[in-house]
C-alpha cells in the first residue's frame, strides 16, 4: 500500500506570508479510499489547509452500496487505515445497501455500468449518497472536492449554503476507465471513451475551480473547458526516509491494475535475464497478483512482502528502487515518492508520465524502455551491491533535489492559498 507516514505537521508548516485561512472550515469531499496515491494527495490537502490556519473535516464517500458506517469490512478497512488523516473531523458516508432495489440507480447506473460506463456509476452512487449525521451543523467556507463523481453529493451538501467549490480532478477519468474496463467483465454495446468523457466534463463545469496534478490533464481540460479556470499543481508528497544505502533492490506498489501489469512483467520478462537477482515487492499488489495469476504468484511467493504500515522504513534500506510501469495515465505518486528517497531508480519512461520537466535526465536514474535493458540495469545495480559500491548521497541526490523542487510542500500551500484568496472575499 502507498501510505503516509504519521508526519508532524510541524514537518510541513510553509515559510513565508501569504492569504491565510483563520477562522474558516475548508470540507474536503473524496472517496473513502486508503490504499492508492488519492489518499496521499488528500492527506496533503488537509495539512495545507491547517497550514494556513483552515479548521479541515473530511467527507469520505463509499464508492459501493454498503453497510452504513462504521460497520461493514470495507468501512471498518478504510477507517483502520486512515487514522493519520490529519483532519479536525471525519465525516463518513456512502450509498446504503438498499440502493441496489433503487430504480433510478438500476437504470442509470447499474444498466450503463454493465456496458462499462463507470462514469455514470460512480454519479449515481454520489446521488444515492446521504448527508453525514452532523454535517449540517458545519459552516462550511470551501469545498475541496476530489474527483468529478463526488460533485453530485457536493451539490446537495451546498444546498442551503454559499461556498466556492474547488474541484482537483485526479488525472482524466475517462482515461482511468478505459484502462480498468480492461479488467472486468462487461457486455455489448461497450461504452468509450468520448461518451465516459461527456460524463465527466458535464459535471466538471459545475465546480467554481479546477485544479489538476499532471501537465497532460492539465492542458486536456484547459482545452475542452476554455471556460473554467484551470491551475496545474503538482501535489505534496511528503518524503520518504532518505536511503542509507542498504542492500534492497524494490519495488512499491498498490494492487491497481496497471500496478499488476508492471509487476507481472517484472516477473515474467525482466527477473529471468537477471539471474541471481533478488528483489522485494512491497504493498498489497500481492493480493493482486495471487488473485489475477495464482502460478505466477506461487513461483515468486518469496518476493512478495506485502502491505507494510511505514513505508519509509523499507525506502531507507533501498539501493535502488524499480520502477516498472508498462500501463497508467497522469502523474505517478509512487515514483514521486521513489524520488524522495534519493535512492538510484531503474524505470520505464512511463513512470514519469505527467511531468512537463524531465527527470529522466537526472543522474542517479535509469530509464529502460524494454525488459532486456531494464535486466540490464537491474543486473548493473546488484552488481553495486556485490562490490560494496556506495551510492551518492540521498539528501543531495539528483532525484531528492528534483523531488524538492517539484512536489515541495510549501509550494503546494502557497498555490492553494492563491486559489483560496480569488475564492474567497477577505
Amino acid at each position: 500500500m502507498l501510505q503516509f507516514g504519521r508526519s508532524r505537521t510541524s514537518d510541513f508548516i510553509p515559510s513565508g506570508r501569504r492569504y491565510r485561512l483563520d477562522g474558516r472550515t475548508v470540507a474536503i469531499a473524496h472517496p473513502a479510499w486508503s490504499s492508492c496515491g488519492t489518499y496521499r494527495v488528500i492527506f496533503s490537502q488537509a495539512m495545507a489547509y491547517r497550514a494556513l490556519g483552515a479548521r479541515v473535516v473530511s467527507i469520505a464517500l463509499m464508492d459501493a452500496p454498503t453497510a452504513d458506517a462504521p460497520h461493514g469490512d470495507r468501512w471498518r478497512r478504510y477507517i483502520a487505515e486512515s487514522g493519520d488523516l490529519p483532519v479536525d473531523k471525519h465525516y463518513l458516508s456512502g450509498p446504503p445497501t438498499g440502493s441496489w432495489t433503487n430504480v433510478s440507480l438500476l437504470k442509470r447506473g447499474w444498466w450503463p455500468l454493465i456496458h462499462g460506463d463507470q462514469a455514470s456509476w460512480l454519479i449515481e452512487l454520489s446521488k444515492q449518497t446521504p448527508l453525514p449525521m452532523g454535517i449540517g451543523d458545519e459552516t462550511i467556507d470551501l469545498v475541496h472536492a476530489n474527483h468529478f463523481f463526488t460533485l453530485p453529493f457536493v451539490r446537495r451538501l451546498l444546498r442551503n449554503r454559499r461556498a466556492p467549490v474547488v474541484l482537483e480532478t485526479h488525472d482524466v477519468q475517462a482515461s482511468q476507465f478505459v484502462l480498468r474496463n480492461r479488467d472486468g467483465f462487461f457486455v455489448p454495446p461497450y461504452v468509450g471513451f468520448h461518451e465516459l468523457l461527456a460524463v465527466e466534463l458535464e459535471w466538471m463545469k459545475k465546480a467554481d475551480y479546477c485544479v489538476h496534478l499532471n501537465s497532460e490533464e492539465h492542458d486536456t481540460f484547459r482545452r475542452l473547458l476554455p471556460q473554467k479556470r484551470h491551475a496545474l499543481i503538482y501535489p505534496a508528497v511528503p518524503p520518504a526516509r532518505p536511503s542509507c544505502g542498504g542492500d534492497r533492490i524494490l519495488t512499491v506498489a498498490s494492487g491497481h491494475y496497471p500496478n499488476y501489469l508492471g509487476v507481472k512483467w517484472l516477473l515474467e520478462e525482466v527477473l529471468p535475464l537477471a539471474p541471481g537477482v533478488s528483489i522485494d515487492i512491497f504493498g498489497d499488489v500481492d493480493k493482486a497478483v495471487r488473485a489475477r495469476d495464482k502460478s505466477l504468484f506461487d513461483a515468486h511467493r518469496d518476493l512478495f512482502r506485502g502491505r507494510v504500515p511505514q513505508i519509509e522504513s523499507v525506502y531507507e534500506r533501498a539501493a535502488c528502487v524499480l520502477l516498472p510501469t508498462l500501463e497508467g495515465h497522469g502523474l505517478s505518486i509512487r515514483t514521486a515518492e521513489a524520488l524522495s528517497s534519493g535512492a538510484p531508480l531503474i524505470a520505464t519512461p512511463v513512470a514519469f508520465r505527467g511531468l512537463e520537466v524531465g527527470a529522466q535526465r537526472l543522474h542517479n536514474v535509469t530509464i529502460a524502455a524494454d525488459a532486456p535493458s531494464f535486466a540490464a540495469a537491474l543486473r548493473a545495480a546488484h552488481a553495486r551491491i556485490d562490490d560494496g559500491v556506495d551510492i551518492m548521497e540521498s539528501a543531495t541526490s539528483d532525484t531528492r533535489q528534483f523531488f524538492d523542487s517539484v512536489f515541495g510542500f510549501d509550494a503546494y500551500v502557497g498555490a492553494l492559498a492563491e486559489i483560496a484568496a480569488m475564492m474567497l472575499p477577505a
